[in-house]
């Protein structure tokens, strides 16, 4: 997948909301896109887990994590799942780990910064429901793209995969 979200937002004006610039790479990917799954959660990545052993070639799961810098919603295992079963990426409004892991692992991955805490797994939390993160709201099935750039989010696909 090639482009740049300065050029995607030129192209495609209103019809993208733009993310806060909150958020930095920590992946192997830098530049990711696809179609949105919807987490949110607090301080639990009992469903992060859950979905990362699911199919999710075009696919980004965007996860609420409310902000939360007291724990980590991703690390390497996940991360390694995630990648296994096609993820082009997670944009998270929370914390990761095992960032050296994260990087060398062929995954999209934005979030607010790093955290060695886990989490706790009490299977809180919910999929695919409308989020608001960074002055944007997303619903599932919105597309989402990211790179060094910023993240932005438009209603339909804007590039072909």
């Amino acid at each position: 997948m090639t482009f740049s979200t300065p050029d995607l937002c030129d192209d495609h004006g209103h019809d993208v909301q733009v993310l806060e610039p909150l958020f930095s790479n920590f992946g192997g990917r830098e530049i990711f896109g696809g179609e949105v799954v919807t987490v949110k959660c607090f301080e639990d990545n009992s469903i992060v887990k859950d979905q990362v052993g699911q199919p999710g070639r075009g696919k980004v799961m965007v996860v609420d994590g409310g902000g939360s810098m007291r724990a980590s919603l991703l690390g390497d295992m996940l991360a390694e799942k995630a990648a296994e079963n096609g993820w082009e990426g997670l944009i998270i409004y929370g914390c990761v780990r095992d960032v050296d892991e994260l990087a060398d692992t062929d995954l999209g991955v934005q979030a607010l910064a790093s955290i060695p805490r886990k989490t706790e797994k009490r299977g809180l939390g919910d999929l695919n429901v409308p989020i608001k993160i960074a002055g944007v709201d997303i619903q599932p099935g919105d597309f989402i793209y990211a790179d060094n750039n910023g993240i932005i989010v438009s209603k339909q696909s804007l590039v072909q995969q």
